[in-house]
């Protein structure tokens, strides 16, 4: 009885497992992108994905052994194009032929649902197109950026009391918590406490954490990309699949919680005062969602809604916590930056400035636009051709066989690696120090920047074309409050010595120091109060 059972079950996963293998060398020896040099494949299973994850700098050393363009292999011997080049990067990320690749789109629905960052085209269009991030919007919310900031500095503040002259504060921890505070309260009205530490069970931070942030999350993720290229693998108990269904659980409860308070507040507000009321920014979609000024096809269904917290969640905590501490990192080995920085904000005579006051700052506004080219939280994107094409390049390419190319040929299918920190810190457009944080470099920028595609600085931090990160004005002027607020309060000093803070992540670059041993990201600083009559 078992054996009629197994057998005809093994035999079926033989003949996937070798259909998949005979497409993967037909691929090899009829693509166009054969001759295109790169790293040896180590394994046909993992391919490079291992090496590379462990390894955050390994595609700065190809770099530097292949050229800005190379080919490397992902999960199950999937080839990847990389390019550095910007006349190829800019052609990818403009172009409607060139979308996030299904298995990371699949990946994300499988853990967040239909929100924006696993949706393409018109349905991306769809959901994207409301006015949750324009500027009166965000102009709003920089009241609420503030009062989070300055919550964070009184406890700092009293780390640092009278009877002690520093302390030593991991910034890393504290910025989680307050832009998990933030984007629950301009986010979704709703309060998390993080930190004022209330003891309220913050669900939705701690399914994240243990997704992105557990010792094993690195490879937990390595098997649910595997999950999502072969699908037929989502019936393995694979590692961390427990935690990943947990995690989404825990996400769709509390955001559909979210939703339905937010909706019965939003009829209370209608009936006694019109729709105005919240301005957080899913009272604001909601909103909208119910003008009869919008047509039905164009509204978002209550799934479509509650799959939205999640991906401001993430895009909204991970990353501006992440690119804040990297800040006060940066600062606190440029004394003289964090000094004239400090001088120019210590002039504004207010400490609740507006949005409008906050972009008037030129210097802070050159530490920000450093801060994300040398320290951009995403360290590259991935997208993958829907038809044939050809990507042009800037510089002519020397195949394996000695034949200089002015182009590539891509096939459809072929998924291409664009690497957004190489290009941020590529000495060719940046110059020698290129790696180095400076936000002098800003007064006069190399003529080379200028063919940077993005949305903003001329950076790739918020990408470009149609799929740009909408929330881009939201996380600069979170980022400038902050940074407004504590180097105006206190003065940092490196807590470990030189080279004790590195770069963890392989999508998102977190800051981790080598001597906490225990902790996947951490960035320890010693803080001490600012004596204006001291200096």
């Amino acid at each position: 009885m078992l054996s009629q059972i197994f057998l005809p079950f093994a035999a079926t996963l033989l003949s996937y497992g070798l259909f998949h293998v005979l497409r993967f060398v037909y691929r090899e020896v009829t693509s166009p992108l054969r001759h295109v040099a790169g790293p040896r494949n180590p394994s046909f299973i993992v391919g490079n994905f291992m090496e590379m994850s462990t390894d955050a700098t390994l595609t700065d050393k190809w770099r530097r052994e292949f050229g800005p363009n190379f080919r490397f292999n992902h999960l199950f011997g999937i080839r990847h194009l990389h390019t550095a080049d910007l006349k190829a990067v800019t052609h990818v990320l403009t172009s409607a032929n060139y979308q996030r690749p299904p298995s990371f789109r699949d990946l994300l629905r499988r853990l967040m649902g239909n929100g924006l960052l696993s949706l393409e085209l018109d349905e991306h269009k769809r959901q994207a197109s409301n006015q949750a991030f324009g500027v009166a919007q965000i102009r709003l919310l920089t009241e609420t950026f503030m009062e989070k900031a300055i919550e964070l500095r009184e406890i700092w503040a009293l780390q640092v009391a009278p009877g002690n002259t520093e302390a030593r504060i991991d910034v890393l921890d504290w910025l989680r918590r307050m832009t998990l505070d933030v984007i629950g309260k301009a986010g979704f009205n709703h309060q998390f406490d993080a930190l004022e530490g209330k003891g309220k069970p913050n669900e939705l931070n701690d399914a994240f954490t243990d997704v992105f942030h557990s010792p094993t999350a690195e490879r937990d993720m390595g098997f649910r990309f595997a999950q999502s290229i072969i699908p037929i693998l989502r019936f393995l108990p694979v590692p961390g699949a427990k935690t990943t269904k947990k995690a989404r659980e825990k996400m769709f409860t509390i955001s559909s919680q979210i939703v339905s308070t937010s909706k019965a507040n939003i009829k209370a507000s209608a009936r006694e005062k019109g729709l105005s009321g919240q301005r957080d920014l899913l009272s604001v979609l909601l909103k909208s969602n119910l003008s009869t000024d919008v047509p039905e096809s164009q509204r978002l269904t209550d799934d479509e809604v509650v799959s939205q917290i999640p991906a401001f969640f993430l895009a909204g905590h991970e990353t501006t916590s992440s690119a804040v501490s990297w800040a006060l990192h940066a600062l606190s080995l440029n004394i003289a930056a964090q000094s004239k920085l400090r001088e120019e904000l210590l002039t504004v005579s207010t400490e609740n400035p507006t949005m409008d006051e906050l972009n008037s700052l030129p210097y802070l506004e050159r530490v920000v636009r450093e801060i994300l080219r040398v320290h951009t939280p995403v360290v590259f994107v991935t997208r993958i051709a829907m038809e044939d094409d050809v990507l042009p390049l800037s510089k002519p390419y020397i195949d394996k066989t000695g034949r200089s190319h002015d182009s590539f040929p891509i096939p459809k299918g072929q998924i291409i690696y664009i690497p957004i920190l190489a290009i941020h810190t590529d000495k060719e457009i940046w110059g020698e120090d290129a790696a180095e944080f400076r936000p002098e470099r800003w007064e006069h920028v190399p003529d080379a920047v200028s063919s940077i595609p993005g949305i903003w600085a001329n950076l790739l931090t918020f990408l470009a074309g149609p799929h740009n990160c909408i929330g881009w004005r939201f996380s600069l002027v979170e980022i400038k409050v902050l940074l407004f607020v504590l180097i105006r309060a206190f003065e940092f000093q490196p807590a470990v010595p030189k080279g004790g803070i590195v770069s963890t992540g392989d999508f998102l670059q977190r800051p981790t120091a080598l001597s906490d041993t225990d902790k996947t990201s951490t960035l320890p600083l010693i803080v001490k109060p600012y004596d204006a009559q001291g200096h």
